[in-house]
């Protein structure tokens, strides 16, 4: 949450600043800020999008070599000008941006009010520029020290960067749980929340690790620990392109994601899947695959869709493996005291491999005993790290902040681990291995076969557009699934939605359906066929109206919905990442419909890096 971007050069930093700002702006859009120093610190903000700000400095004097800026998802006080960051100290020297949350901000706060503090904002951000400050007056000592001694005092997560109006030439960043990059150039640093607004000027990146403070100038970085010791920065390799993150002619970066999806879907395959030789390949849990072959157990932690993605995961790997998987919500997972030790292990599953509930559950099992495997999407992020072992989902940038391609990469990767340790473990025929190899290879053109039907799906949004409620309705693999879409509808269209078990919606969801109900069943041919056909026979009999997803060449169910999705058949262990789909574009379409704007959702943050 929050975005951050930073620069120091020799270019004129304002449009750097301001494109980055607009590559972040999935990850928080309620206000925008930018600093520079340009004979003297300058700083600009307003409420709104990037745009708005960009708009409100036309004409100015932008000129500098140094620029820090920030498009904010609120967290203390709301959107406005004054809220909006960068936010300066007392005697306005310094100016500060900052992604996460500072959780004894009110005890710091209270302690410089006596001192004669005098604040503008409702912000911790503001209370920790404050202490800085405060700090390195009562100390006579430089920013960094300041920084150093301050952070030793907060309790939270944050990345910060600093602008010093009497030091031009430096940006003094430090981070603890919220995701830190910077760009390494000739003779320039970028610094920013993740890599989308490097990219198109290096490939050279530095992952900043929790508790370290970076010096940087415009021809050297320093990174030091919180206790004053130099570390050697570990210079990494871009691995993304441009194109990735740009629309491509799509009209919504969300469109353009669900549609390269049969592409992501490939990648997450490659070099990984050999079905003509059934081999399967993962070198990311080779050195602990015998770790979850004999696990008593794999708890899966997760947050939003990926926690969809991993209640699928926990279908198949049970089937697949017979171990007993639990799927638990990483917000709760942290806050339980649960019974955790060695012989277990912990999947966590995030797209952006930043989510801080998920971190914090995360570090909690290990310090347990138990092992770690990540499967998340960004190369370097702090799961990765934090892990044993585990699995990149190579789905590419998701900017848009309704997850689709991230999801059903992870699906991909999930069902992977649970084939490969049901090949270890011998839980599994060698023709059934095989089977659900193929029909794992032939995934890629399916979905792009379901992409197909994206203009039968426009006109079933039409249809529902303007309805105020929807339940979605799936059984076994299909139930989450179910959630997922409802999930989508949810963010996308703001339109209430809930997704059940099928066979729950006697136990109360039934009291709702009416003739202005509609009801989604994703209902492809698998073990359940039959009564998931009796459950739609049990909503229209309450005169509900039912969009049913069906499998391709489905005798039955069309006869009895009232609007029918087909999609081509695959084994039910698979079938979700492809009944998926419809789902996706039901949302897209109903969000476009209705004027939405699908890619940035109100209240919502990509990469949820706070509590």
């Amino acid at each position: 949450m929050c975005g951050i971007v930073a620069y120091i050069g020799q270019r004129n930093a304002y449009p750097v600043v301001l494109k980055g700002l607009k590559r972040l702006e999935y990850r928080g859009y309620d206000s925008a800020g930018i600093a520079i120093i340009n004979h003297g610190l300058h700083v600009y903000k307003k409420k709104g999008k990037v745009a708005g700000l960009e708009d409100y400095l036309t004409g100015r004097n932008m000129e500098s070599h140094i620029a820090i800026g920030h498009t904010r998802w609120a967290t203390h006080g709301e959107p406005c000008d004054r809220n909006s960051h960068p936010h300066t100290s007392g005697d306005g020297k310094l100016a500060m941006i900052h992604n996460g949350i500072i959780e004894n901000y009110a005890q710091l706060k209270q302690e410089l009010l006596n001192k004669g503090h005098v604040f503008s904002s409702d912000t911790d951000t503001e209370v920790l520029i404050h202490f800085i400050e405060e700090i390195r007056n009562s100390n006579q000592c430089s920013v960094e020290e300041a920084v150093r001694i301050a952070l030793k005092r907060v309790v939270g997560a944050y990345v910060i960067v600093i602008v010093d109006e009497d030091n031009p030439d430096t940006l003094i960043a430090a981070r603890k749980g919220s995701p830190l990059v910077i760009g390494v150039g000739k003779g320039e640093h970028f610094l920013a929340s993740d890599a989308s607004p490097i990219v198109e000027y290096t490939k050279e990146v530095v992952y900043v690790n929790d508790y370290e403070i970076a010096i940087v100038k415009a021809d050297e970085l320093i990174l030091k620990n919180i206790t004053n010791e130099r570390q050697t920065p570990y210079i990494q390799k871009l691995d993304i392109e441009l194109t990735a993150i740009e629309k491509g002619g799509y009209d919504h970066f969300m469109l353009k994601e669900i549609f390269e999806q049969p592409q992501t879907i490939f990648d997450s395959l490659r070099g990984r899947l050999d079905a003509k030789n059934g081999q399967l390949t993962l070198g990311g849990i080779r050195e602990y695959a015998d770790v979850l072959k004999n696990a008593n157990r794999i708890i899966i932690v997760a947050c939003g869709t990926s926690w969809h993605a991993g209640l699928v995961a926990e279908y198949m790997i049970e089937e697949l493996c017979r171990i007993p998987v639990e799927v638990e919500y990483a917000s709760e997972f942290r806050y339980r005291n649960p019974v955790v030790g060695p012989g277990d292990v912990i999947i966590a599953v995030s797209q952006s491999g930043e989510t801080a509930d998920t971190l914090v559950a995360m570090e909690s099992a290990k310090q347990k005993g138990a092992i770690i495997l990540g499967v998340c999407n960004v190369v370097g992020s702090s799961i990765a790290r934090l892990s044993h072992a585990g699995a990149y989902t190579h789905a590419g940038p998701e900017i848009g902040v309704a997850s689709t391609k991230a999801f059903t990469a992870q699906l991909v990767v999930l069902c992977l681990i649970g084939l490969k340790v049901a090949s270890e473990k011998g839980t599994i025929t060698q023709q059934r291995f095989q089977h659900l190899l193929d029909e794992l290879q032939d995934i890629p053109e399916k979905v792009a076969a379901t992409l197909q039907l994206n203009d039968a799906v426009k006109q079933v949004a039409d249809k529902y557009k303007d309805a105020r409620d929807f339940l979605y309705l799936g059984r076994g693999y299909n139930f989450p699934v179910a959630l997922e879409g409802a999930l989508k509808l949810k963010e996308i269209s703001y339109i209430h939605a809930e997704g059940y078990p099928a066979a729950e919606m006697k136990h109360g969801p039934i009291a709702l359906v009416d003739e202005q109900l509609p009801v989604v069943f994703v209902a492809t041919r698998d073990s359940f066929y039959e009564k998931i056909v009796s459950n739609i026979q049990e909503i229209k009999a309450r005169k509900g109206k039912v969009i049913a997803i069906v499998t391709e060449g489905d005798q039955i169910i069309p006869g009895m919905a009232d609007d029918v999705i087909e999609v081509p058949e695959a084994d039910e262990l698979v079938a979700p990442v492809i009944s998926v789909i419809p789902l996706q574009l039901l949302a897209y379409h109903i969000g476009v419909l209705k004027g939405y704007d699908v890619d940035k959702p109100r209240n919502l943050a990509k990469s949820v890096t706070v509590e």
